[in-house]
């Protein structure tokens, strides 16, 4: 049995469809081990393009066929196919079929986020991430969020959308909030428009600003697991939970959320135990049905608690 063949087997790539109407999806995640062998990449569909993203080099026999049977079915319906390899220092990109538009978006419910193809990491939007933003929109309305590492804004813009009274976005990266705001315009606002603040500030060295803005309905936490020079949830996401009883109103909600494989629920359990003991555990939410996973605890990890 050739690699392919396998792979089409574990994988019923027969049932791969394309959803436009559903937005944004995944339709092979091979990062959650599911796929014996094929854990190295993954495939998205950003209408109008296919997203591919290798994190290290394929079988070549594998990758001609898994390509051409990739074309031969999509083809016809998607403008291009857009690989990343990210396993090569620059993390090239390059098209297998097609022209890339130079605008791409991600296309969330009503919401609309830009893509950076080009960015050698992270695109400017986390896909998995969409259950916690219909969390929040689900209590938006009329409420005052915090929104922690807020990258893109993603989350103030679903926040927005659901009818929020204000939002303060925080992230040590400016061209990130630039790219955050350019989201907020890419959506139109509803009928009471947010009260949207953008500080590009590292909250580790000081939350005197935050406290004053506060106190806050809602508090999105959402760091990177490891980022170099800046923050290691290790050693450094105790100092953000330590903040919370300051930060949230009295009955305040926090999402606290981590996608670090190597760290399990249990690591946020304890830490919200120890340093946020007024805070009661509410739920885990559930991840997206096409971002299965084999073991939860190496899952990204969302959790709700009310102070």
């Amino acid at each position: 049995m050739s690699e392919f063949t396998r792979f089409t087997d574990i994988c019923e790539f027969s049932d791969w469809a394309l959803t436009a109407e559903n937005g944004a999806q995944r339709l092979f995640h091979g990062r959650g081990q599911c796929f014996a062998g094929f854990e190295y990449f993954t495939v998205d569909y950003f209408q109008p393009i296919l997203w591919i993203v290798l994190y290290r080099q394929p079988d070549e026999v594998f990758w001609a066929e898994f390509c051409e049977a990739l074309k031969a079915r999509f083809s016809a319906c998607c403008d291009a196919a857009v690989v990343q390899r990210r396993y090569e220092k620059t993390a090239p990109i390059h098209c297998l079929w097609g022209e890339c538009p130079e605008r791409i978006f991600a296309e969330e419910g009503d919401c609309r986020f830009k893509l950076d193809l080009s960015s050698k990491q992270n695109i400017g939007y986390f896909m998995d991430m969409q259950p916690a933003r219909q969390w929040l929109a689900e209590r938006a309305e009329g409420k005052r969020i915090l929104n922690l590492f807020s990258y893109t804004c993603a989350f103030s813009v679903a926040a927005e959308q659901a009818g929020a009274g204000s939002i303060v976005n925080i992230d040590t990266s400016r061209p990130a909030l630039l790219q955050g705001r350019e989201n907020h315009r890419l959506n139109p606002p509803s009928k009471q428009p947010a009260d949207i603040t953008y500080l590009s500030h590292d909250i580790l060295k000081s939350w005197g600003r935050l406290k004053k803005s506060g106190p806050f309905d809602i508090v999105i936490c959402d760091p990177p697991s490891r980022q170099l020079g800046s923050f290691d949830a290790i050693k450094d996401y105790r100092k953000l939970v330590r903040q919370f009883p300051a930060l949230l109103a009295d009955g305040g909600d926090v999402l606290v959320c981590l996608n670090a494989p190597y760290l399990g629920q249990g690591f946020l359990q304890d830490l919200m135990a120890e340093d946020c003991p007024a805070a009661e555990f509410i739920s885990r939410l559930e991840g997206r049905a096409d971002f299965p996973e084999a073991d939860s605890d190496a899952a990204l990890k969302v959790m709700h608690y009310r102070l």
